[in-house]
């Protein structure tokens, strides 16, 4: 069953005194329900805007977005908001946990927008999730008291609490050792596969990416299957130049 499907999909921006940008060009993706995707890329290969476009944060230019089957376009934004916080699932490099509120806390606010059982058990299905991870133990610790492999934790913990069908991870072992990242992978794989929620991982780490089944390579906004002289494994991608940097991190939050 698909459950994402890209075709032809750009995504442009327009630069002041400057011509227009092409961050994206003519993607073509399908994500499959349990699919375990890698994409990696060099920093400013466009990888921020595509996150942006599978998690429902942004539109395509040009091209055709689908989620389960429907067109995002026809979504209106209150149904987008609310497909995105049910059935979609964010963990980012840097946790963003929530200061000043426990590890419990952190994890039940994604069900604070929920409804019938979810909402009002929350604190139950909250506890049971950051058990599943091995925090159980660790219910009150608040974010500075937590390690950092234990603060990914809980924003794997976070992201699946609603039982997302999609999970983007964005570099989420960036922050980590290389030992404790291998950990927090393979926990959110099991994790993921526990629930049959199909997995991406964007990254620049190409053993991060060999974790997948399926490898893609974004670079210069062009999405190509992973070859076998580019299999992963090989020496990471450099940063490209400036122009480039602001293509993937500064251009992506330009609305359309």
């Amino acid at each position: 069953m698909t459950l994402l499907h890209l075709a032809g999909v750009t995504r442009t921006v327009q630069l002041v005194d400057a011509p227009p940008l092409t961050i994206l060009s003519g993607v073509d993706l399908d994500v499959e329900v349990g699919d375990r995707v890698s994409i990696v890329g060099r920093s400013g290969s466009g990888k921020s805007t595509l996150l942006n476009l599978l998690g429902l944060l942004d539109n395509p230019t040009t091209g055709d977005l689908e989620f389960d089957g429907r067109p995002v376009k026809s979504f209106s934004s209150a149904e987008r908001d609310r497909v995105r916080g049910r059935d979609v699932g964010f963990i980012f490099q840097q946790f963003n946990l929530l200061q000043g509120r426990t590890a419990l806390e952190n994890v039940m606010t994604p069900l604070l927008y929920a409804q019938g059982k979810q909402f009002w058990q929350r604190a139950r299905i909250a506890t049971e999730m950051l058990d599943r991870v091995g925090l159980g133990h660790r219910l009150g610790a608040m974010p500075d008291k937590l390690s950092g492999g234990e603060q990914q934790r809980v924003a794997i913990a976070r992201s699946l609490v609603r039982g997302p069908r999609l999970i983007l991870a964005d570099e989420p072992t960036g922050a980590l050792d290389l030992e404790t990242g291998a950990d927090v992978m393979a926990l959110l794989d099991e994790v993921a596969t526990g629930s049959g929620a199909a997995l991406i991982t964007i990254t620049h780490d190409p053993a991060i990416a060999a974790l997948a089944t399926r490898h893609l390579r974004l670079d210069h906004g062009v999405l190509t299957v992973v070859g076998a002289q580019d299999a992963p494994g090989a020496p990471a991608l450099p940063d490209d130049d400036v122009r480039d940097d602001l293509r993937d991190d500064d251009l992506a939050a330009v609305p359309a």
